[in-house]
């Protein structure tokens, strides 16, 4: 049994980032795939199944937790589905000395209940990092960012396990300027 990992410092995170890689890959030889338009592809990245294993969970948010440590931001919200596991993790790994804040931003206000578009306890005085396990196009962060925004919230920067390098996203989030980290860029359009 491997020793647990205590410390984001200890954690070899290109390695890191290869190993979640490995496990997100989904080819489509193992299933059917399809885009958003409906139209066949040759793969995907899962990532919310490779967060599903414990040893994973941890290290993702012991190096996402060290990022926003050090650039000072003690509030992060997921966007997404693929958030939810990401959330988690930072707040699951983040220590009693560096305590997180995270929430959820709804597609649409909620129409009953509390009716919010922001779920957690979010200070609207201080800075948020959005979180997202893809960065593509950067289209949903932009959108993310402007709904915020609006809202009166301060958005840092953006925070992704994966940034595809080939669609532009990164550049069109820093013109903003956002801050904007990735476990590991992908330049390669096929897997």
């Amino acid at each position: 049994m491997a020793e647990p990992i205590e410390s984001a410092d200890t954690i070899d995170v290109q390695a890191l980032g290869h190993r979640l890689y490995d496990l997100a890959l989904v080819r489509s030889g193992d299933e059917p795939l399809l885009d958003p338009a409906g139209q066949p592809i040759k793969w995907l990245l899962d990532s919310r199944a490779a967060l599903l294993r414990n040893d994973m969970f941890r290290e993702v948010g012991l190096v996402l937790g060290q990022r926003l440590r050090e650039q000072g931001v003690t509030q992060i919200v997921g966007y997404g589905y693929g958030s939810f596991g990401l959330v988690g993790a930072v707040l699951g790994a983040a220590g009693d000395d560096y305590p997180i804040h995270g929430g959820f931003l709804r597609e649409g206000r909620k129409e009953h209940g509390r009716q919010r578009l922001l779920e957690g306890l979010i200070d609207p005085s201080e800075p948020i990092v959005l979180v997202d396990d893809i960065l593509n196009s950067g289209q949903s962060a932009l959108k993310s960012v402007s709904r915020l925004s609006a809202e009166g919230y301060e958005v840092y920067g953006v925070l992704t396990l994966f940034h595809f390098t080939w669609s532009g996203g990164r550049s069109r989030l820093a013109s903003l300027g956002l801050w904007v980290s990735s476990l590991l860029d992908l330049n390669l359009r096929s897997a």
